[in-house]
């Protein structure tokens, strides 16, 4: 089944130009920081793909994860070499409210906010620390001999503030940056480090063609901690990580949920990334942070994921055409959602967007 009338091949090499901000683009070009497995099966479904594969059966799983991009258009996406996560948390377990035929989860973990695994330097002392010599890379070294030469695809990496507040809890992790902050340091130590050896790793594969940053440090009116932490404590990290990746040839890409306007300067400028993820409507739109921002950086997708849900597929359409009206004067945008296509968008209404994006003329 045809999902389009308009059909494109991946070409990650124009991606690339574009994202680093080299060339003008010939054609908009789509990028996501990652699909939900749900919408993926459904959209597989529909072109006859083969309908959820075992993840664990990775050749099978990767196959259709190939062709499925391929079939949206996309030039470049997300694996996940090391399904389950990396490091060990807590999580609460919730009902899943998508009441959407067909995209069910079930069930939706949330990680704990309160207390973490780690409390205390004992529980940091016993932690299973991961190092990246314990990974089991078979899925990439697979992608090495199998993705299409015109595709790419990434990791994400550099979950830094994610992690420190993950294992902590964010309300521990307030009370240790009083209590406690040399515990804070000692954790960052860990997870920073495992994370530039892992943007290391990850540049190892060829077909690796980004590094693609990816922690929230905000919410929606302001950072989640003063931007001298974060300054002092989590974007030293991701300037290293940035600069792993680029003395291997990749752009370094953020994605980063909230309102971090506070930093944008830092994130430019000293942690020197070439392209921002994740816009809110309720915190600036992405036509606004193009505006701003996009004579120094790549702006990546920021059709609202609220938006989508909510409004019909005509409107989405003509919000894709203004924000390409704007967006694609010069050259250092892609489309995309604000956020991800997470299992409670309505599939059509993502295909709408994607849709019109392809028939949209430069």
């Amino acid at each position: 089944m045809e999902l389009f009338d308009i059909g494109i091949e991946p070409d990650v090499d124009a991606l690339l130009s574009v994202i680093t901000r080299k060339k003008r683009p010939r054609r908009v070009h789509h990028i996501e920081l990652f699909l939900d497995e749900e919408i993926k099966d459904v959209i597989g479904e529909r072109c006859g793909l083969e309908g959820k594969p075992d993840i664990l059966d990775y050749e099978r799983y990767l196959a259709r994860d190939i062709e499925l991009h391929r079939l949206l258009g996309y030039d470049i996406f997300r694996v996940d070499p090391v399904p389950g996560g990396i490091f060990p948390l807590s999580f609460v377990n919730a009902g899943d409210t998508t009441s959407i035929s067909g995209q069910e989860r079930g069930e939706r973990q949330w990680t704990e906010e309160h207390e973490g695994l780690i409390q205390n330097w004992d529980d940091f002392e016993r932690y299973p620390w991961p190092g990246v010599s314990d990974l089991d890379m078979h899925r990439l070294e697979w992608l090495e001999k199998n993705l299409p030469e015109n595709m790419g695809c990434y990791d994400l990496t550099a979950h830094i503030m994610e992690n420190l507040t993950f294992l902590l809890g964010y309300e521990t992790f307030c009370f240790k940056l009083v209590d406690e902050p040399d515990l804070i340091d000692a954790m960052l130590e860990k997870i920073g480090r495992f994370f530039v050896d892992y943007t290391n790793l990850l540049c190892d594969f060829s077909c690796v063609k980004a590094v693609w940053g990816s922690d929230d440090m905000g919410f929606r009116s302001g950072p989640l901690a003063s931007p001298s932490f974060l300054r002092e404590k989590i974007l030293p990290w991701h300037a290293a990580s940035a600069r792993a990746a680029h003395e291997r040839g990749r752009p370094y890409l953020l994605h980063n949920c909230g309102k971090i306007d506070s930093i944008m300067d830092d994130l430019i400028d000293v942690v020197r990334i070439d392209a921002k993820h994740s816009f809110e409507d309720t915190i600036m739109p992405v036509t606004e942070a193009f505006r701003k921002w996009g004579d120094s950086i790549s702006i990546l997708g920021g059709i609202d994921v609220d938006f989508l849900c909510r409004y019909d597929e005509n409107a989405i359409r003509e919000r894709v055409r203004q924000t390409l009206d704007v967006c694609m004067t010069g050259t250092g945008y892609c489309l995309g959602t604000g956020n991800t296509v997470a299992n409670y968008m309505p599939v059509n209404k993502f295909l709408a967007m994607v849709d019109e994006g392809r028939k949209y003329a430069l």
